[in-house]
C-alpha cells in the first residue's frame, strides 16, 4: 500500500506534510511517496533520521501550486505540478492514494480530470467525518457542487452509504436529508424533489433531518448541496474553536476555575480529541475514479499522518467498486417507479 502525498501543498509545507508522512509510514507501515521539488524535501527529511529506514520515497516536481492559481490554470498549465505528479501516480498504479492539503481547487479538479469519474457518477462529491453523541456521521457534499439537482443528492446518498458502510463499519447506514423541517413538505424545490427520490431507493432512508440533528447522532449519513455543506462544515470547526477558547478564559478568571480544570483534564482532552479535525485529518473526494484525499492548508503533522491513515484505509476498502455497483442499482430503482 503506497500513499502519495503532496509535500508542496499547504500552508505549513513541506515541514509539516513531511513530519505527517514520516510519522504515519512509523506508526502504519504506509509506504509513503513524497512528490515535490526534491531537494527541498530530502533538506525536510533529513530532519527525521528515521525515515532512513521507513518506506518512504521522493518523487521530484518542478513545480508548485500556489494558493492564488486557478484550477483551471493549475491543470491546464502547471502539469509538473506536485499535485499533478501525485495524481498521475496513482493513475499509473504505482501509488493506491493521493492526499494534498494544498489548493483545494487545484486538488479537486486535478484528480477528476486525471483519475475519470467512477461510472455512473455525475458529480463527485466532498465528504466529511463529523463526531456525534453516537460516534461519527458523514456529510456530504461539503463544498464540491454549489448548485445540485435532485439526483445529485440521490447519488451524494449512495456514495455517502458505501462510505459508511465499508470505512465507518455501519451494516445499515441510517440516511437524512438536511433540510429546514422534518416533514417532507419543508424545504426548498431542490430537498423536495431529492426527499422523493430518496424514498424510491433501496437506502434506509430516514426523511428529512434538522440542523440540530447532525451532532445528535440521529443518521449516520447526512446529504446536503455544496453550499449548505460548507457552511455546515465551517460552522462546526468555528463553534468547536469558540468553545475552547470560552474554557480556558473562564478558567483563567479565578483560582478555583485553575483548581477545576485540573481536575477535568482528562475529560477536556476526551473532548478536544472528539472535535478536532486533525484526529480525522482529511476529507475524501468521492466518486472519482480512485482515492483522493484532501486537507486544511493549515494541517498539522498529526493531522497529516491521520490523513495519510485515512487514505490507506479507503483503499483498501475497496469502496469505488460498491460505489458503482449501487449507484447503478438505485439509479435504476428511481427509473422504473
Amino acid at each position: 500500500m503506497k500513499i502519495a502525498v503532496d509535500a508542496m501543498g499547504g500552508d505549513n509545507a513541506p515541514r509539516a506534510i513531511v513530519a505527517g508522512a514520516v510519522q504515519a509510514a512509523s506508526e502504519y507501515g504506509a509506504g509513503i511517496i513524497l512528490v515535490g521539488i526534491e531537494e527541498v524535501v530530502r533538506e525536510e527529511l533529513a530532519r527525521h533520521p528515521q525515515a532512513k529506514t521507513l518506506p518512504i520515497e521522493v518523487r521530484n516536481a518542478t513545480e508548485v501550486v500556489d494558493m492564488l492559481d486557478s484550477a483551471a490554470t493549475v491543470f491546464r498549465r502547471k502539469k509538473d505540478s506536485s499535485i499533478r505528479v501525485a495524481n498521475e501516480l496513482v493513475k499509473s498504479g504505482e501509488a493506491d492514494a493521493v492526499f494534498s492539503a494544498g489548493h483545494t481547487g487545484a486538488a479537486m479538479s486535478t484528480s477528476l480530470f486525471v483519475l475519470g469519474r467512477v461510472e455512473g457518477v455525475e458529480r463527485p462529491a466532498i465528504a466529511t467525518f463529523m463526531p456525534t453523541l453516537k460516534g461519527t456521521s458523514i456529510v456530504l457534499d461539503v463544498g464540491a457542487n454549489v448548485d445540485c439537482k435532485p439526483n445529485h443528492l440521490l447519488q451524494f446518498a449512495v456514495m455517502g452509504e458505501v462510505y459508511a458502510r465499508y470505512f465507518l463499519r455501519i451494516p445499515n447506514p441510517r440516511v437524512g436529508l438536511l433540510s429546514i423541517g422534518e416533514e417532507e413538505t419543508k424545504g426548498n424545490e431542490l430537498t423536495k424533489e431529492a426527499f422523493k427520490l430518496l424514498t424510491e431507493t433501496s437506502l434506509n432512508f430516514i426523511g428529512n433531518v434538522e440542523g440540530r440533528d447532525l451532532m445528535a447522532g440521529k443518521a449516520d449519513v447526512i446529504v446536503c448541496d455544496g453550499f449548505i455543506g460548507n457552511v455546515v462544515l465551517k460552522v462546526s470547526e468555528a463553534v468547536a474553536e469558540a468553545i475552547g477558547l470560552f474554557l480556558r478564559e473562564d478558567i483563567k478568571k479565578s483560582p478555583i476555575g485553575k483548581l477545576g480544570y485540573l481536575l477535568m483534564r482528562p475529560a477536556f482532552r476526551s473532548l478536544k480529541r472528539r472535535v478536532d479535525y486533525a484526529e480525522y485529518g482529511g476529507a475524501p473526494f468521492v466518486g472519482i475514479n480512485g482515492i483522493s484525499i484532501i486537507s486544511h492548508g493549515r494541517s498539522s503533522d498529526r493531522a497529516i499522518k491521520n490523513a495519510v491513515r485515512v487514505a490507506a484505509e479507503l483503499a483498501k476498502s475497496e469502496v469505488n467498486k460498491h460505489i458503482r455497483e449501487d449507484i447503478e442499482k438505485n439509479m435504476e430503482l428511481t427509473r422504473t417507479k
